[in-house]
């Protein structure tokens, strides 16, 4: 990956760690499946009548918004809801790594190289030590809710990788439409609509404050920027990137909630940061084949790819997407 493209990667894992914070802010102003909904809602609104028509065929806008947002989030907040600490869920949510990769794998052929499992493993063991300071400070339930979360997100990456929308912006605005009626369906039936219009009529500007940053920051920019690089390079690459999410969730929950990070925690986010950089290694065959792409005439198409074997179609010439 270029160094542009990390930063990149690193930015959203930071969007994404803090967001744990807020979410946890914002289940003291709303139930778990309102505030999901409303977090789309703000998302798609008025977005979508500013992006254009969609741009990949709908039944991969609906997939990824039902795996992501009606499964992924709802399972989250709910857990969060349930129980489970903002610092634990940032870092037990990352095991969607390891889901994304599996997936990847059987799905879309992505073999992924040795020095990529060996960054994943270090990094795992970083999540696993954390996971062992933290210890099972949220209810079971709770925890299991978040590694469903975890699966299902490793779902929408493959989703989103296999979709490969020209205009991820255009995607996640779309995408952000698709969970809105199901969320609030769901919540009207396990949280009751007496509820949710006690959260809606209590809304104060903090509340709006935690709305806008879950949708725009975390959602749109997010998303965006993270189907972007899912769009340029394997899912098995970009997906390590968010095992650096516990590093600014756990940071963030100790500065704003009170949580505590101790040397076991430091230590982990320590692996963590060298798993990631391990797998954001470029192998040297892969460098090779990319300067070997761009001297030979298909060069002058444009290919959005990380690799000369996924840029070449089997006659040779560039394939388009």
């Amino acid at each position: 990956m270029r160094p542009a493209h990390i930063a990149l990667a690193v930015l959203v894992a930071a969007v994404w760690g803090v967001n744990f914070t807020v979410i946890e802010i914002g289940l003291d102003h709303f139930p778990p499946l309102l505030f999901s909904a409303l977090r789309f809602l703000v998302a798609a609104l008025p977005a979508v009548f500013l992006v254009g028509r969609p741009k990949v065929a709908w039944k991969w806008i609906v997939a990824v918004g039902l795996a992501l947002g009606v499964a992924k989030f709802g399972l989250l907040f709910i857990g969060m809801d349930a129980g489970m600490p903002a610092g634990l869920s940032s870092l037990v949510l990352q095991i969607q790594a390891v889901f994304t990769a599996l997936i990847a794998f059987a799905f879309l052929g992505e073999r992924p190289t040795g020095l990529r499992v060996a960054g994943m493993a270090v990094a795992l063991c970083g999540v696993g030590l954390a996971a062992v300071d933290e210890g099972t400070a949220g209810p079971l339930g709770a925890f299991a809710l978040v590694i469903t979360a975890a699966a299902c997100w490793g779902v929408s990456n493959v989703l989103t990788r296999k979709a490969s929308p020209p205009d991820p912006l255009n995607f996640m605005v779309w995408v952000s439409t698709v969970p809105v009626l199901p969320l609030l369906g769901l919540s009207l039936l396990t949280e009751g609509p007496s509820r949710d219009l006690d959260a809606l009529r209590a809304l104060d500007w903090q509340g709006a404050g935690v709305v806008v940053y879950v949708a725009w920051v975390t959602t749109v920019f997010g998303f965006g920027a993270w189907g972007w690089l899912l769009h340029r390079h394997p899912a098995s690459t970009v997906a390590p990137f968010s095992l650096l999410v516990p590093v600014f969730g756990m940071s963030s929950a100790a500065l704003f909630l009170g949580e505590s990070v101790g040397p076991l925690r430091w230590a982990s986010a320590a692996l963590l940061v060298g798993g990631v950089a391990l797998t954001s290694r470029t192998p040297r065959a892969d460098r090779a084949a990319r300067s070997a792409l761009l001297s030979s005439p298909a060069s002058a198409v444009s290919v959005p790819t990380d690799s000369a074997h996924r840029a070449l179609d089997p006659t040779g010439k560039a394939a388009h997407r």
